[in-house]
């Protein structure tokens, strides 16, 4: 018989039924109140689409509704679709029909932008079914619980499939932290954003799990997350850098955060300067990890490796396996705390005479990775159970790693994945563009930013202004260029790629 799926509320329900479970705004609901709103949902949802499986697209903000849904869809064996609601029309379209969306629960602001007839769309707050129905079985642990789309080199996003039991492992590796990161009597401020697995799993997951109090922010800014902060005596903060960066810079920041025990930062590598102006200003060092979208997401933080080392990302999670890999399949390094029966001689594998120093592809395996990108599992892990990461590492001397670079051209903004091809894509087809070649920038508010380089096919070229303007009609405001140069030709290989190593 298949285990049923963990139920995160239901479990917080039994063990503190009265204690706080979610704080938004004004409204403040129990473990037990929560439980009987997601039963409500699950019901509600089930009757909406009555197939096990049927995906359930969510876009909506860090909102009391979104919760309710998201964990209604769960309980109910659908799967849950987390969009991003600034996304353009043109990449929701794109999304709700990659993963065949049955049903799309949205905020009103984005239900009047959606096209027609593409599924069923409905409110935040849910109708109520014509008919009460059945009440849905329990879903299997080994069952798709969540799609979430990523960023591809193709330029159009994939889904990655997250079963029920991958997103309960990394709690489990999570609690496996000596001293913890949360705990049950914790007040864990959820500003990053549920559709992006950081805050969906690490955030509110976590908060679920333990049955812990999150306080919900929905829109962003300094100024207002440190007041709500200071209102409800939050113990834990999950953040980006640019979020630590500018709490740095509050005056108000050290009497709001008096209460702080545990700063979480990741999803983009956190700049020392920032870390210690911080740190400086609360008392609080910050933990910083490191994961993917495919690992549900967590794999490495400094809270195993050497506690709050600037400049790494710690070592990886009890229950992960973790190698470092060079381009011709030789094993740089493994991570010593993996279990002694997993023998590198079933990867068929050299082992190179390295001390790890030397950068190399990370490579995990663990009950936490996904089960591959929508529909068919397609790129997920190996026979064996391993997955490369595409990001680049090298352990110091003490056995913590250090990220360097990423194997393909991912650009973090504020740890959001953006891949150059998608906005090349677009820019492409422009009429007055002949090529176009996009990197990664430094920039002081985001982490890193677009940076395109465009060759006109016209001899009036156009505008960056007018370039800007096309790229918004097609991409949300986070994927924009923030640079635009127009250049003569771009430099390219002997086989024609564009050498994007000799731009800047």
């Amino acid at each position: 018989m298949q285990d049923v799926a963990p139920d995160p509320v239901r479990a917080a329900a039994a063990r503190r039924p009265d204690a706080t479970a979610l704080i938004a705004g004004e409204t403040v609901l129990s473990w037990q109140d929560l439980d009987a709103r997601v039963d409500e949902a699950a019901r509600r949802l089930w009757a909406l689409c009555p197939q096990a499986g049927a995906r359930v697209a969510l876009i909506l903000g860090n909102t009391l509704d979104c919760v309710v849904a998201f964990h209604g869809v769960l309980r109910a064996g659908l799967v849950a679709v987390p969009l991003n609601p600034g996304y353009t029309d043109d990449e929701l379209s794109y999304a709700l029909g990659d993963a065949g969306a049955a049903v799309v629960v949205a905020e009103d602001a984005v239900r009047a932008r959606l096209r027609p007839g593409q599924a069923v769309v409905v409110p935040a707050e849910l109708p109520v079914a014509d008919e009460p129905g059945t009440a849905p079985a329990a879903p299997r642990a080994d069952q798709v619980a969540v799609l979430l789309y990523t960023s591809g080199t193709s330029g159009r996003p994939k889904g990655a499939m997250l079963s029920h039991a991958a997103l309960a492992a990394n709690h489990d590796q999570l609690d496996s932290i000596d001293p913890p990161v949360v705990g049950p009597d914790d007040v864990v401020l959820l500003a990053v954003p549920l559709f992006h697995a950081y805050g969906l799993n690490t955030g509110l997951g976590t908060v679920a799990h333990h049955g812990a109090c999150g306080v919900l922010v929905d829109k962003f800014d300094p100024a207002g997350s440190l007041a709500t902060a200071a209102r409800h005596g939050v113990t834990v903060t999950l953040g980006v850098p640019s979020m630590y960066a500018a709490w740095s810079r509050r005056p108000e920041a050290a009497q709001a955060l008096a209460g702080l025990r545990t700063a979480v930062c990741g999803a983009a590598p956190l700049d020392p300067a920032d870390a210690t102006r911080f740190e400086e200003a609360t008392g609080t060092r910050i933990i910083v990890g490191y994961g993917l979208t495919e690992t549900a997401p967590v794999l490495t933080t400094t809270a195993v490796g050497t506690r709050h080392k600037t400049g790494s990302i710690g070592r990886p999670l009890p229950g992960v396996s973790l190698l470092l890999r060079a381009a011709d399949g030789t094993v740089l390094w493994r991570d010593g705390t993996a279990s002694p029966d997993e023998d590198l001689a079933e990867l068929d594998l050299a082992v190179a005479d390295s001390d790890g120093t030397d950068p190399g592809e990370i490579v995990v395996r663990g009950p936490n990775l996904f089960s591959g990108y929508w529909p068919d599992g397609h790129g997920g892990p190996d026979a064996d159970g391993w997955w490369g990461t595409g990001d680049v590492a090298y352990a110091d001397g003490d056995g913590d790693l250090v990220l360097v670079d990423r194997i393909g051209e991912l650009i973090l903004v504020n740890g959001f994945n953006v891949y150059p091809a998608e906005i090349e894509r677009v820019l492409a087809e422009h009429p007055g563009v002949a090529e176009a070649a996009v990197i990664a920038a430094p920039d002081p508010e985001t982490g890193q930013a677009p940076h395109a380089f465009v060759v006109p096919a016209t001899e009036l070229p156009p505008t960056p202004a007018e370039l800007t303007e096309h790229c918004a009609r097609w991409l949300a405001r986070f994927k924009l260029p923030k640079a635009i140069d127009i250049v003569a030709e771009l430099p390219h290989s002997p086989i024609g790629k564009v050498r994007k190593s000799a731009l800047s």
